[in-house]
């Protein structure tokens, strides 16, 4: 398949078989790890190895563009979430979910770091949306008065960040987020009293 020509949208197989690299990529690294070969990935994906490199030129492009995708899935997640009838439950859930994906996304970022490559500047367009989204959850949460009131956006990310590098870690990630949610919940006048004593 010839590029197509400049200022011209790209067919729609072309699309589809980017999707079906870009799908195929994120779960041969999730399983197998970042050492993956791109013939794996084609296999996957079902095109060839041709196909793969017209598309993502290089391995790193191929683990930058799944890290970005990621990112964008967990924002568009986000902002779905942003109408939930239960602002709670969906703070909550979208805060696991992003420490569950955290695995994968360090193992990525961690081998585009290796490759030279900064993961942050790879993925800047997609980290707004997702702060965005997540502070009209963390809003809605506490007006639901399912989150503590003194608790930031800055104070989320940092704790979401640092929770996602733990638990990728420690293997322990139930434990480890039931004591973050009790951290973040609005303390009931008996721990209140405990804390004080």
């Amino acid at each position: 398949m010839t590029s197509p020509a400049p200022g011209r949208p790209p067919r729609a197989d072309a699309l589809r078989n980017r999707a079906k690299v870009l799908a195929a990529a994120e779960e041969v690294f999730a399983v197998q790890g970042t050492s993956a070969s791109t013939e794996e990935v084609a296999r996957k994906a079902g095109v060839g190895i041709g196909t793969v490199f017209r598309h993502f030129p290089t391995k790193e492009s191929l683990l930058e563009a799944v890290l970005v995708a990621l990112l964008e899935r967990l924002a568009g997640e986000a902002e779905e979430l942003c109408s939930a009838a239960d602002p709670g439950e969906a703070f909550f859930g979208f805060f696991s979910r992003v420490v569950a994906q955290s695995a994968a996304k360090q193992a990525v970022t961690e081998a585009l770091a290796e490759a030279g490559i900064d993961a942050r500047g790879a993925t800047g367009r997609a980290g707004p949306g997702l702060k965005a989204a997540l502070g009209t959850l963390l809003a809605r949460a506490q007006k639901a008065g399912a989150v503590r009131a003194d608790v930031g956006p800055a104070e989320v990310m940092g704790l979401l960040a640092g929770m996602a590098y733990a638990a990728g870690r420690a293997g322990a990630r139930e434990d480890v987020l039931r004591i973050a949610f009790d951290g973040l919940r609005p303390r009931t006048r008996p721990q209140q009293a405990a804390a004080r004593g």
